[in-house]
């Protein structure tokens, strides 16, 4: 007897694996969380195993779980290309997303290349910013959609990594001894700002500006140059770089989200394969060290 499996549930376990949560998952696939629990419930009765099991941590993967995930993503995978290939003529159009200054040459480059390789009828359109500027441009319109960095909490986003937020120098460098500290920043409107200001004033260390005029390039270069020190995600760090240890006397800072957030209106066809390719791309990425 032919049995098949059906594609909303395994989604809906993939998803809950990926986030170890049931209401981390409800809130990504915009259904509530007793629905998510019914879906995988009904999965693992159609299977006749369990799938979850919790401990003090969240959400883990059983045995059975752990046989079932790695198939089902690539079930997924194919069936997401399928709807790709057959449906493709009809996304088309312009999708404009909203990106941080830096995220868009680092986690995000390979997410741009791979959705302009499959729907080259769309026209993109990028609008590079600090995050609460995305935030006011997806609330305007000017927007389709956006990735925005904040505070690991509750958002009115999805959630697609978390990653921990980190000093950075050049190598082998004297800035991060110096006092006050030079701290670069890229905009003055950075999400990062408020968060690392708040920590140095917190431990007691004088620190001035060496620049926050938008432009990721010469923040980075005034870090090479040891000049100053900034902060980035972990994941965004260049290789040539130094991610700075707390023994140099340096405050600790609180880890970051990376949400993708929709306008509340909807999205057409271009902007919702375009959060697809961002949700996969993020979810492939090797976790940061």
């Amino acid at each position: 007897m032919i049995r098949n499996l059906d594609t909303a549930l395994l989604r809906t376990f993939v998803t809950v694996a990926d986030k170890a949560s049931m209401t981390a998952a409800a809130n990504a696939l915009h259904l509530t969380q007793g629905a998510v629990s019914q879906q995988v419930k009904r999965l693992e009765e159609t299977l006749g195993c369990g799938l979850f099991e919790r401990d003090r941590r969240g959400l883990r993967l059983t045995r059975s779980g752990e046989r079932l995930f790695d198939k089902a993503r690539r079930l997924l995978s194919l069936n997401d290309e399928i709807w790709a290939e057959m449906a493709g003529s009809a996304v088309a159009g312009q999708v404009r997303l909203g990106v941080p200054y830096d995220l868009v040459g680092t986690l995000l480059a390979p997410v741009l290349k791979t959705y302009a390789e499959t729907y080259p009828p769309v026209e993109i359109s990028l609008v590079c910013a600090s995050s609460p500027e995305l935030a006011s441009a997806l609330a305007a319109g000017t927007i389709d959609l956006a990735v925005i960095e904040e505070r690991v909490g509750p958002t009115s986003g999805e959630c697609l990594a978390i990653d921990r937020l980190v000093w950075v120098g050049a190598r082998g460098g004297t800035a991060r001894a110096k006092r006050p500290l030079p701290v670069s920043i890229v905009a003055d409107t950075c999400a990062f700002r408020p968060v690392v200001l708040a920590a140095l004033n917190e431990h007691g260390m004088e620190w001035r500006t060496v620049f926050e005029n938008g432009n990721i390039d010469a923040t980075t270069a005034t870090v090479r140059s040891d000049l100053a020190v900034t902060t980035w995600l972990a994941s965004t760090v260049p290789a040539d770089l130094d991610i700075l240890p707390f023994d140099v006397g340096l405050p600790p800072l609180p880890n970051f989200a990376i949400n993708l957030h929709l306008p509340r209106h909807g999205v057409g066809p271009a902007a919702q394969e375009f959060a697809r390719h961002i949700r996969d791309g993020l979810a492939r990425r090797p976790a940061a060290a």
